[in-house]
């Protein structure tokens, strides 16, 4: 176990299937999902003080149980992972998703200090871990930040230069196919009764960003457009930052029995 994998690329192109296969080819590594207590991502995860803390423990007394075994204690700070919490009170989730890092709710400096600290910390390797270098930390600097793309490479210099120290690599999971795949998804992830759940939240998320508000984000063309966006500057950070300690695949085109050998040669 010698090092520690991330694994990225947008939506739909298959990091879930690739990320459990590898931990059953390699159950000797922790895996770490979106949502999980995670030693370095803070996706669907509060960030709380003590007084906020005990104020949510005050206020939702029935989950107060479930919300201390989701809850661990860094740097004084409450994380607490509440998506994995089963509350009967939705305003329990809104309440929580208000005390993220992510999504411009903390300036730049916190949120850029919380994240170096917390890859500084990281302890050990053997870890699997899913859309925990690029996805959340890279739409936040894109939409909310609004930063520039050299700026955004800064970042990652500095984000790179403390993991590589702790056997990091990158296997990234790609398409040029942008827009067939996300209408694939859009009508794949829907309920029951065919209502499309994924597409609504996404646009809204979009359009409500400080970005895709000056930039009139209104319909599928300006998803297609961010994710084209994104993709561009991922594989520019691959090229010209991760470069050896990156694996690049087809998204979906990949053999899942094979992909472990491929990528022993960047353990």
């Amino acid at each position: 176990m010698s090092s520690n994998i991330f694994i990225e690329g947008l939506p739909g192109y298959g990091k879930s299937t690739l990320l459990n296969r590898l931990a059953r080819t390699w159950p000797e590594y922790r895996v770490y999902r979106e949502g999980d207590l995670s030693p370095v991502e803070l996706a669907w995860c509060s960030y709380l003080t003590g007084e906020d803390w005990e104020e949510m423990l005050r206020k939702y007394p029935t989950i107060q149980e479930e919300i201390r075994e989701k809850t661990q204690v860094e740097d004084g700070r409450y994380i607490v992972a509440y998506t994995r919490i089963l509350a009967e009170d939705r305003a329990f989730y809104q309440d929580m998703e208000q005390h993220e890092i992510y999504n411009g709710r903390v300036d730049f400096k916190t949120f850029q200090e919380i994240i170096m600290r917390r890859y500084r910390g990281l302890c050990g390797r053997g870890n699997l871990f899913e859309c925990s270098f690029f996805q959340n930390s890279i739409e936040s600097m894109m939409l909310f930040y609004e930063m520039g793309e050299d700026d955004i490479l800064a970042f990652y210099e500095e984000a790179y230069g403390i993991l590589r120290e702790k056997g990091f690599k990158l296997i990234y999971l790609d398409s040029h196919r942008i827009r067939e795949n996300l209408l694939h998804i859009k009508r794949e992830r829907s309920d029951e009764n065919g209502n499309e759940m994924w597409f609504p939240l996404m646009l809204n998320f979009l359009k409500e960003s400080p970005y895709g508000k000056a930039h009139g984000y209104q319909d599928m063309e300006d998803v297609i457009a961010h994710f084209e966006r994104r993709r561009r500057l991922e594989l520019r950070i691959l090229r010209e930052i991760i470069r050896k300690d990156g694996l690049v695949l087809e998204a979906k085109g990949f053999d899942a029995d094979t992909v472990p050998d491929c990528c022993l040669h960047i353990r």
